[in-house]
């Protein structure tokens, strides 16, 4: 897919869905492609995650995703970012945890180098 046409509401969404995709999928091709390199994620325990580390626990299958069922809630379109905030109904393990319920995440997407890719994000439980 090109990734170097403008933001758009739908063109977001539509990168959103192939990152869950991602995830679910542990790809880490994928993945590697969707995550800036200097990526920072704040994961619910307050721990600050890389990209390098997400990648790492996908490749070392301590990331099982059962369900993740998205609600968007808004798309805000800032010149070459979109800052999306969603809730998300999760079903897996992470780190030897096992995770379920809703969690409210916050990204940011940056048109970088021709490609539109996640550079900042935080989730939360709700």
């Amino acid at each position: 897919m090109n990734y170097s046409i403008p933001l758009t509401r739908p063109f977001v969404l539509q990168l959103e869905e192939e990152l869950l995709a991602a995830m679910k999928a542990s790809d880490v091709q994928a993945l590697d492609q969707l995550l800036h390199d200097d990526l920072l994620f704040i994961i619910p325990n307050g721990q600050t995650i890389t990209k390098q580390m997400d990648l790492d626990s996908h490749r070392a299958k301590q990331v099982v995703v059962e369900q993740l069922t998205p609600h968007y809630e808004q798309v805000s379109l800032i010149n070459d970012c979109a800052v999306v905030t969603l809730t998300l109904e999760t079903k897996g393990v992470m780190l030897n945890e096992r995770i379920e319920g809703s969690y409210r995440y916050i990204r940011v997407w940056k048109m970088s180098g021709g490609r539109c890719r996640v550079i900042a994000g935080s989730c939360t439980a709700v």
